[in-house]
């Protein structure tokens, strides 16, 4: 059965192919996108996604703007990796035609009303900071009982951070978010770097996907060879890690992946420790699980999926 979702993000080069991968699936429908300031000013995320549809001519999906800031603390974002528009590539620009626009609707109204609109509850995908998701949850509680389950790219359950030595880009921009999430009863499946390093991006399979030689994988082409910079150089490996899609591949076909059920708090005060995602994995503090923490990937189909996929698109 389809499955109806709401994709919040921040493009963000792995953003725009979560939303390729999500736009091409028979599987998936997308209710809408929605924005948050992340790896960019929420000003550059909602047009990176204004560009992203428009390249792949699905300027029937809506988008919608959502908080610029975190919950209480100042935004941090990710030029370093996504450039200064937060979706810099050696590519050709993409021009969005003048009539697409931003939905005056804000995104916490819309995921809000999107919930209570159908019989059947919905998923939420959140790719970037959880700061729209906390704060439909704070508007409107009722609406837990209408989301099937949340899938979110964030956190570091058993290694390192990306942002600091214990954090996750999305969840140390805002921690407090992430943590009125997991306490809100809400089925929760974290798609955290344990996972998205076990699907990393070489020469080998962007040159293999570009084959496809259609539109959209081209530009997948063109967004992997900048953004893996960064990571070639932190890592120092010709690899690169792909967290965004993760989220998407998990909804079309769950058997790629295994994890397990355990607790999950995060810091979000301390300067030292800020954002890091404490993960109960031995069950050894007796508190409830709260999330399917996943940490393992088959590489080779994931990557057969988004290359099948893509090759659907313009």
């Amino acid at each position: 059965m389809t499955k109806k979702i709401i994709l919040d993000c921040d493009p963000g080069h792995d953003d725009a192919v979560a939303i390729m991968l999500a736009a091409a699936s028979n599987n998936i429908e997308i209710l809408g996108i929605t924005c948050v300031g992340g790896n960019s000013t929420l000003e550059n995320t909602q047009l990176n996604a204004l560009k992203i549809c428009t390249l792949i001519n699905r300027t029937d999906i809506k988008i919608y703007a959502g908080s610029n800031k975190p919950i209480n603390y100042d935004l941090v974002t990710a030029a370093h990796v996504h450039g200064k528009s937060g979706l810099d590539t050696d590519g050709d620009p993409i021009i969005v035609d003048s009539s697409y626009k931003i939905q005056e609707e804000n995104a916490v109204d819309f995921i809000i009303n999107e919930c209570h609109k159908y019989i059947d509850p919905i998923y939420l995908c959140p790719t970037g900071p959880l700061t729209n998701i906390a704060l439909s949850l704070q508007k409107d509680p009722s609406i837990k009982e209408k989301i099937k389950e949340i899938v979110f790219m964030g956190g570091a359950a058993l290694c390192i951070g990306n942002i600091t030595p214990s954090a996750e880009f999305n969840i140390y921009v805002d921690p407090h978010a992430a943590n009125i999430v997991l306490k809100s009863g809400i089925p929760i499946t974290m798609m955290g770097l344990d996972v998205t390093h076990k699907v990393n991006v070489n020469d080998e399979i962007i040159k293999n996907i570009k084959k496809n030689n259609n539109k959209s994988s081209k530009f997948f082409a063109e967004l992997m060879n900048f953004y893996s910079r960064f990571h070639r150089q932190l890592y120092e490996i010709d690899e690169s890690p792909l967290h965004d899609p993760c989220v998407i591949a998990y909804l079309i076909d769950e058997t790629i992946f295994k994890g397990k059920l355990v607790n999950v708090q995060v810091e979000e005060n301390s300067e030292l420790t800020r954002g890091k995602t404490v993960v109960d994995w031995l069950g050894v503090t007796n508190r409830q699980p709260n999330c399917k923490v996943i940490t393992e990937a088959n590489a080779n189909k994931f990557f057969d999926l988004l290359s099948n996929e893509l090759s659907k698109l313009t």
